[in-house]
Formats: structure tokens, C-alpha cells, sequence
């Protein structure tokens, strides 16, 4: 058990910002909205697993939306307290801890501003050890944890509490929702027990967030290389050094779906990758052959500062490294794959390793 003080959020959403594999929303607003709501409310107790009582009720915390759309639309912090209240009605009893449902950027800090506004601690753990775009790709449900009744709330204080037949269903309908709702909601759902979290959770991802957020500023503080700091803490492989030169993207059906192109340079020059997203980079194939795939983390970092760079903050010119870490093992069974690997997202292939070097 420990405080998280407004200071604290620097090195975790740095980290948060490049665990989500460029989705979960801008680390740096999310780092502003939770600093300013700990400042008005005191500071947020982060629990660990194990220190959760077996019967509490845990909830996750999100957003949903396209990320291209919170660049612009700012969230008014009660979204996330809205839609807790909301589900809270619902199940008719109250939350008792709250928990990322990704480590994202801003998704990671959503639990801190509810958390903040209620007094409720925050799990250090999340559902997915990385972020994925849609709400049924989420580690809890390979143990039968339902997504639904999911409750979402958009800026102007409507909710809408969804009980869907199955997580896929959860996430359509939700989905629909959130378009209609300005492309940018918060989210309460996937409860769980406190007994429950060992098996459904991937655990201390927030310890892990702050020491990757830390490393890249240590190492930059010092002259060393950040990204090659960054790779050694996540068991990473650099996939690619270069420069943006191509960026397609488009906000669809409550998506940032796209294709970037680098170009590589120094040791990489005369080489080439393309990044295929869906708020979340999914597929990389360098000179033309698939080196990456989901549910592997594919990330995407600036090379001189190591700072995470979003897939809504892609840019021609900037120059970058993108790195492959390991997922965690249960998304490479077969249920995890069915839920969240290339072929779900309509690639024409299977998961494919990581390269070793």
C-alpha cells in the first residue's frame, strides 16, 4: 500500500504511455486531469493484489472513444465518477476498489481521477497488460468475468448502463453509444471480486509503468540512450530506428484506424516499416515481411527522449524507434488469440514471434 501524490504521475504515465502500444489515450492529459483532481482531493492509496479482500467489489475504469477525438475534446473529469455511480445503482451495492482496465496513457490515469473524487484505492494490476481497442479484449473474461453491466457516461452527464448477452455484444453496443455521444466516453464495467483478481489480472503493471517512466527520464538525465533503456527493462527488441515518412488515418466507427510509414535511418538506412492501428499499433512489417503482431506490444517511441509517441501523435518527420515486448502469456492461448490476434482484426496472418535481436 501506497500514496500517489500529483508528483508521482510523471514517471507513470510516461511508462503507461509506452505499455499502451501508442492507444489508451495521451498520457500527457491524463497525467493533467489526475494531477489536477489529487490536488483538489488528496492523494490516491494504491493497493496490491494481494491486499485486496476476497469479497471486495473492484471495478475498472475507462475511457472509450477514438483517441484522435480527446486530443480535441477534453474530458470535464466527472465522466469517470458518473458512470461509477451509475453502475453502482445498478448492481445495487457500492465499489470498493477501482482498477485500470489497460495500462494506457490516459486510461491508466482514469482510475486515479475517480479515485481521487470517491476516496476509494486504486489496484496496482490492470486487465490487459498493455491496451487493446475494443472493451472484450480484456484478460478477466478468459476466466468468465463479463464485461457487462458495463455503465458509460459522456461529458454532459447522460449514462447508459448495458447488459449485453456477451462481451462482443457489450462492446457494440457501447461502441454505437459512444459515437453518438461525441466519440469520447467513461467507462465502469468488468467487475470483479477480490478473489478473483490473481487469475484475472495482470499484476503490479502500475509499479511497472512508474519504473519504465523512471528509467527513460534516469537514462536521458545521464546521456544514455532511453529507448535502449526502456527495451531492457520490457524484455524489448528495436525493430526499427527512422524518421516518419507517411502517416494514413482516419477516425471510424469510434476508431483511430491507420497506417504509418518510417523510413529507416543510421544502422537501419535503406530499410522500411509499415504500422498497421486500430487506436493501437496491431501489425508491423519491415521491408514487407510481418516482424510484430498483436497481441504483442508493438510501441513506438520518440529516439532522443524515449517519450512515448501516440498513434494520434504520429507526424511526418518525427524521428522515432518502435520496439516489440512480450504480451503476457495468456493472450497467446488460444482464447486469448481468438479475442485479440491479427486474424481478429482481419489481418491474413497468424501471431508471429518477435524477432531475437
Amino acid at each position: 500500500m501506497r500514496e500517489i501524490h500529483p508528483g508521482d504521475l510523471d514517471d507513470l504515465a510516461r511508462g503507461a504511455g509506452i505499455l499502451g502500444t501508442g492507444g489508451g489515450g495521451d498520457p500527457y492529459t491524463g497525467k493533467l486531469l489526475a494531477q489536477r483532481a489529487i490536488r483538489e482531493h488528496g492523494p490516491v492509496t494504491v493497493v496490491g493484489i494481494d491486499e485486496v479482500p476476497a469479497d471486495a467489489t473492484v471495478v475498472a475504469i475507462s475511457g472509450m472513444g477514438a483517441p484522435t477525438v480527446s486530443v480535441e475534446k477534453l474530458p470535464a473529469c466527472t465522466e469517470e465518477v458518473t458512470a461509477l455511480r451509475a453502475l453502482e445503482r445498478h448492481l445495487g451495492r457500492a465499489a470498493t476498489h477501482l482498477v485500470p482496465i489497460e495500462v494506457g496513457g490516459l486510461n491508466s490515469m482514469a482510475p486515479f481521477v475517480a479515485a481521487a473524487r470517491t476516496g476509494l484505492p486504486v489496484v496496482d494490476g490492470d486487465g490487459m497488460g498493455r491496451a487493446f481497442p475494443e472493451a472484450q479484449m480484456i484478460l478477466p473474461g478468459l476466466i468468465g468475468v463479463t464485461v457487462a453491466p458495463m455503465a458509460v457516461a459522456d461529458d454532459k452527464g447522460n449514462t447508459l448502463v448495458i447488459d449485453g448477452v456477451s462481451d462482443l455484444w457489450s462492446e457494440r453496443l457501447a461502441r454505437t453509444a459512444c459515437v453518438e455521444m461525441g466519440c469520447s466516453v467513461s467507462c465502469a464495467d468488468t467487475v470483479m471480486r477480490g478473489d478473483q483478481l490473481a487469475a484475472g489480472l495482470v499484476p503490479a503493471t502500475l509499479t511497472l509503468a512508474e519504473d519504465l517512466g523512471r528509467t527513460v527520464r534516469e537514462a536521458r538525465a545521464a546521456h544514455a540512450d532511453p529507448v535502449a533503456s526502456a527495451a531492457r527493462l520490457l524484455g524489448g527488441v528495436r525493430l526499427l530506428t527512422g524518421k516518419v515518412v507517411d502517416v494514413r488515418r482516419r477516425t471510424s466507427g469510434g476508431f483511430a484506424r491507420g497506417r504509418a510509414v518510417l523510413e529507416g535511418t543510421g544502422g537501419d538506412r535503406g530499410r522500411a516499416l509499415e504500422l498497421s492501428f486500430q487506436n493501437e499499433h496491431l501489425l508491423a512489417r519491415r521491408d514487407g515481411a510481418v516482424i510484430a503482431t498483436t497481441p504483442d506490444l508493438i510501441c513506438v517511441l520518440d529516439t532522443d527522449t524515449g517519450e512515448p509517441v501516440t498513434t494520434e501523435g504520429l507526424r511526418y518527420g518525427l524521428r522515432v524507434t518502435v520496439l516489440g515486448a512480450p504480451c503476457d502469456p495468456r493472450w497467446l492461448t488460444p482464447g486469448g488469440l481468438e479475442l485479440a490476434g491479427p486474424r481478429y482484426f482481419g489481418y491474413d496472418c497468424d501471431h508471429v514471434p518477435l524477432p531475437t535481436a
